[in-house]
């Protein structure tokens, strides 16, 4: 097909933005592309508030129709947590003419080079950032998360993690020259020469089962991992949050046939309520790439029995917070009560176990007990949340009617320090908005031990739940720690202590079990917040994910170098 894009213009357009990410992942400076205020969109051709906001009325209660092969059915039924029916449809998928479709595409796009599709999911990038008040709409009301996390965590900081992921796809894949002379000698015989030609080839189609709760964020690093190491992609969203990746792989489509490649490289996958595609999907022999957030349970038989894909999982974990003693009291807790607030505790990155000892903690305004500890944090809380129009804006809406069981139970497991409240969001009256619940249990070795009955802090309770947990020393914080992240996984350890041999020892429990720590965050910066080209998410190393984004790990298996050699 003709190419409205030609290669050559895409890498003069997008070639110096690919060359300063890649200097950014080599020195982990801050860097981003993307601007995270709303106001810096609405010129050269980016869409303002405004017009964001009316692209994203025009799609409701339309059909999203894809121009995609094998579409049998049309399927929908998208609920906001804000109470918004979004009325959308999606194609519905016959898979055994959808999927060789989407190889039938891979040869041409295998040949491109890497280079070419680098900058070509740049441009797909660039496009989405254009649209980046219209999407922030679509990710907040179809993951819960108040307007400017939605916009922020679901348009820049979701881009730079699929530029990140596009940026390590092509250092890997260059790492190994296209071609090679080979010369060996042999003494007074004629030496022998070999010409060499090394092709990076793709694995298959890539899978990326989506989340509901950041449906970009988590995405995106899968999606163009898959894509920029030549692989098709079928994109299969959480029924509950296909809007997002919807507009994604329309963007998708409209690049690769403007660029002279086969639309097919990219495809949607939505459901039928209750239909659970992802299985069928998973265990197809097309499907040589799966990358899945969400739940344990499904991520385990996922890493179980996809035996034919290459598997990403990011898991569930325990996230767990030591507090030994900080110099900075106020700061502690003003960081603390904005980590478990932020978007309702709905982050496979917030803390939920606060391991307190039982004898209280030294600070900058003396000694604390537990107890006062646990007060001192439930009144942080409420003055973060004080007022409704701020709790709105930070706590976005209950996702989904589990969370909001699981918050209403937490109340049971122990005494209550701070109570969860019902808030009110005037601007939409269906949804459902809860401030978070901290729960006092006893940490004393004996329960932790036990294997019988495990205590609730040994689980994740996914949502705006936290546990204060009393320990009886901080050498039995550290090995708890050390256990609940080797047992369970965690995405996120934090830690305050002004001892260098406690911070020594919880160094290395997260050295060993490989878990990312903060240590003594009293500022801006909070412990459920990455960056991207500079942090990593999750390590690969523990239960909670077997992957870490964004690392040579992450991309290095989509793809594998073909040599062809020939005598010279």
């Amino acid at each position: 097909m003709a190419a409205e894009l030609t290669a050559h213009d895409l890498i003069a357009r997008h070639r110096p933005t690919l060359d300063q990410a890649l200097e950014a992942i080599r020195t982990r400076a801050y860097w981003s592309p993307h601007p995270e205020h709303p106001k810096a969109y609405g010129e050269l051709g980016s869409l303002d508030a405004a017009a964001g906001k009316a692209a994203f009325d025009a799609v409701l209660g339309t059909r999203l129709d894809l121009g995609q092969p094998g579409t049998d059915d049309w399927v929908g039924g998208e609920v906001s947590p804000y109470g918004i029916e979004l009325g959308v449809t999606y194609p519905h998928a016959d898979l055994d003419v959808l999927l060789p479709a989407m190889r039938a595409g891979q040869r041409a796009w295998r040949d491109a080079g890497a280079e070419t599709r680098a900058v070509v999911c740049l441009e797909i990038l660039k496009r989405i950032s254009d649209r980046t008040h219209e999407f922030a709409h679509a990710v907040m009301h179809t993951s819960g998360q108040a307007f400017l996390m939605a916009f922020q965590a679901g348009g820049p900081h979701a881009q730079d993690r699929g530029l990140e992921a596009v940026a390590y796809a092509y250092v890997e894949q260059v790492r190994t020259p296209d071609t090679a002379e080979w010369t060996k000698p042999q003494g007074k015989r004629d030496p022998l020469a070999l010409t060499k030609r090394f092709t990076p080839v793709p694995r298959g189609i890539g899978l990326v089962i989506g989340c509901n709760t950041f449906p970009t964020w988590n995405g995106f690093p899968g999606l163009f991992a898959s894509l920029a190491t030549g692989n098709a992609v079928l994109v299969k969203p959480h029924p509950r949050a296909v809007l997002p990746l919807a507009l994604t792989v329309r963007i998708a489509r409209e690049v690769l046939a403007q660029a002279g490649f086969d639309p097919n490289l990219v495809a949607l996958a939505a459901e039928r309520p209750g239909e659970g595609i992802a299985k069928t999907l998973a265990t197809r022999p097309e499907i040589r790439i799966i990358d899945y957030t969400g739940s344990t349970s499904f991520g385990d038989w996922l890493e179980a029995n996809a035996r034919q894909a290459q598997v990403y999982t990011e898991k569930a974990g325990v996230n767990t917070v030591v507090v030994e003693s900080t110099d900075d009291y106020k700061g502690m807790l003003s960081n603390l009560a904005f980590s478990l607030s932020l978007y309702s505790g709905q982050m496979c990155t917030t803390p939920q176990n606060l391991l307190i000892p039982r004898e209280g903690i030294r600070t900058d305004e003396g000694h604390r007990t537990f107890d006062e500890v646990t007060a001192d944090l439930a009144r942080a809380v409420d003055a973060l949340l004080g007022d409704d129009a701020r709790a709105n804006a930070l706590l976005g809406a209950i996702v989904n009617p589990d969370v909001k069981a699981r918050l209403e139970a937490a109340a049971g497991l122990g005494e209550v320090a701070l109570a969860s409240r019902e808030v009110a969001n005037p601007d939409f009256p269906g949804a459902v908005v809860r401030t978070p619940v901290i729960v006092k249990l006893d940490g004393a070795r004996k329960y932790w031990e036990r294997t019988d009955d495990e205590a609730p802090y040994m689980s994740e309770c996914f949502g705006p739940v936290s546990f204060a947990v009393a320990v009886d020393s901080v050498a039995d914080a550290v090995e708890l720690l050390r256990r609940t992240v080797r047992e369970k996984g965690a995405m996120t350890v934090g830690a305050y202590t002004t001892d260098p041999e406690a911070e020594r020892a919880i160094e290395e429990v997260c050295l060993e079990e490989a878990a990312q720590l903060s240590l003594n965050l009293t500022g801006g910066v909070y412990v459920n917040q990455t960056a991207a080209f500079s942090d990593f998410h999750g390590s690969g190393g523990n239960p909670a994910a077997n992957a870490a984004l964004t690392d040579g790990a992450f991309v290095a298996s989509r793809f594998r170098v073909v040599e062809v050699r020939r005598e010279a």
